[in-house]
């Protein structure tokens, strides 16, 4: 554009009554890092507005839209490591929409205008985080489901797309005929018009193909090992790992195309060892497997469906001695687990949904929103703890699933007990875990008497305790009543002041609370020193760096 016209451009952007959501304005210089989270939003946000690209102006009020000449320089910025603002901004912004600044000498000053795309495909991230505005304000996009469901509904589905060059000879006739067997089993009514389609006819059908081209999905699902040259530089790939409890590899193996045999391939590696669990009501034990078949298979599967395969990278299955842990890249698109058990209905978006409806059409996965839900169902049947959704990376998915009963008393409880919800299953079971809970489930289990103490520091309650034969370890996690650890501090006193504050840690510390974090310990133990004190049982013969208590003359 020459000069009159990206004058024409700012003084439009300036007659707009306030900021949208793809437009904000800026008087000097940012850090680099907030630079790139309002990119990453206009750009997302122009997306969502259909706006070509979004806007920031340097140089210009928020408030009058007045210029305010700018000193910001894009061509002198540097950002971390004294690299060049424009050239981090590149590397850090994924996808890269396109951004571009342009200094403007304005008729009142000195104004740089920074431009940036719209999303395309999927939101715009910076270093794996996507924004967002609300109104005026930058946000995490993740705090706004619907929007991000949006983005990801908008773009292109690659799973669809055909494979140039890909021919129905590329794929595995042992993964057909595997693929005709589970199709069998989803159409049951379908089984002798079945038996007269050739492949071509049937992968139409089981809308693997399109118009009988191969797409990427018939690829990943049915190809050839050979094949996932075709999908270059997409990678089409799953790693499982065997590490040790110190976390040192042992074995690994790659498995690669076609995806609909991965499955079976995974589950030959896995040490799915056997344990012995008694189970409610009698003596004899029950020798059952670590880890359920289905419940491995349906966390594989989904972590295919799921897979953004356009990031480059692999699947990963990491087997440990009591736990496997298999994560696919892409963000968590439902936004949370407990909506997802709790809706018990299908999603509303998927990353790849030609693929996801293939893998349905395959018998792979359940788009009826069952599946995630199942998982938990079958591991409460199986008295196993539940499985652990990992999203705290915005660019990956890990669930962890457990081989191990932690406590099988308390986990009888938890799991055979009919009356009790699978949601406060999940809670007890995460607290059982030491992990943190919501508040507001926290207010639902102390309502029904399944817990004790305060928010966040919680332990089960007495009842449960005493039904899983835990009695004393609920009264470490209560702790004793305040008159207990007051008499105590005033016989230390009594029989070997002066005390200092070592002494009364060595005493009290731990007999407090193990629900208490170290901190919390110290302060509960200085609180219960100045009761005395204040009430005038003992006192400092020392100074307040280096306190000595002695019984007051009266005591």
């Amino acid at each position: 554009m020459n000069s009159e016209t990206l004058i024409e451009l700012i003084d439009r952007l300036r007659s707009f009554p306030s900021e949208t959501e793809w437009l904000d304005f800026k008087h000097n210089h940012v850090s680099p890092h907030e630079i790139s989270e309002y990119l990453s939003a206009l750009a997302n946000e122009a997306d969502l507005l259909q706006q070509p690209r979004g806007y920031l102006l340097f140089g210009i009020d928020d408030k009058s839209h007045a210029v305010i000449p700018t000193s910001f320089d894009h061509y002198t910025a540097k950002a971390s490591g004294n690299q060049d603002l424009q050239v981090w901004l590149s590397a850090h912004l994924k996808p890269n929409p396109g951004f571009e600044f342009v200094a403007v000498d304005h008729p009142d000053g000195r104004v740089v205008i920074g431009s940036v795309g719209a999303s395309r495909d999927q939101p715009t991230s910076f270093d794996n985080v996507a924004y967002c505005r609300s109104g005026a304000s930058k946000t995490k996009l993740s705090n706004h489901p619907e929007k991000q469901r949006s983005l990801w509904t908008r773009g292109s589905d690659w799973s669809s797309e055909i494979c140039v060059g890909a021919q129905l000879s590329d794929l595995d006739p042992t993964a057909i005929e595997m693929a005709r067997q589970q199709f069998r089993i989803k159409h049951p009514t379908q089984f002798d018009e079945l038996e007269q389609w050739d492949d071509e006819t049937f992968l139409n059908k089981a809308k693997v193909l399109r118009k009988s081209a191969i797409t990427n999905s018939a690829l990943l699902l049915l190809g050839r090992s050979e094949s996932a040259a075709l999908l270059a530089p997409h990678v089409a790939r799953i790693s499982w790992v065997l590490k040790d409890d110190t976390n040192k590899e042992l074995d690994y193996e790659h498995i690669g195309l076609p995806l609909i045999q991965a499955g079976d391939q995974l589950l030959t590696r896995i040490r799915n060892l056997t344990v012995r669990a008694m189970p409610s009501g009698t003596l004899f034990p029950n020798e059952i497997t670590q880890y359920d078949p289905w419940v491995l298979r349906e966390a594989l599967h989904n972590c295919i469906a799921h897979q953004d395969y356009r990031l480059q990278s692999r699947i990963t299955v990491v087997e440990f001695p009591d736990r496997i842990v298999i994560a696919n890249v892409g963000q968590f698109l439902p936004g949370d687990v407990q909506t997802v058990i709790e809706q018990d209905s299908p999603q509303l978006q998927y990353r790849n949904p030609f693929l996801a409806h293939a893998m349905v059409e395959l018998n792979m996965i359940d788009t009826q929103g069952g599946g995630i839900k199942r998982m938990f169902e079958t591991q409460r049947q199986r008295s196993f703890p539940m499985p652990d959704y990992d999203l705290n990376d915005p660019g990956k998915v890990a669930v962890s699933i457990s081989g191990q009963i932690l406590n099988e008393r308390y986990t009888q409880l938890l799991m055979q007990q009919q009356s009790l919800s699978l949601a406060q299953v999940i809670h007890l079971d995460s607290i059982q875990k030491k992990r943190q809970i919501s508040r507001d489930a926290y207010k639902q289990l102390k309502a029904a008497g399944l817990v004790e103490g305060r928010y966040p520091n919680i332990y089960v309650a007495g009842i449960v305790a005493k039904a899983t034969g835990h009695a004393a370890q609920h009264i470490r996690q209560r702790g004793m009543g305040k008159q207990y650890y007051l008499d105590i501090i005033l016989e230390l006193v009594r029989e070997h002041g002066p005390i200092g504050r070592s002494d009364l840690d060595l005493l009290l510390l731990d007999k407090l609370p193990e629900r208490l974090t170290q901190v919390q310990k110290r302060s509960k133990v200085q609180n219960l020193i100045q009761e005395l004190r204040r009430s005038g049982q003992i006192s400092n013969k020392g100074t307040r760096s280096k306190p000595a208590w002695v019984l007051t003359c009266h005591e």
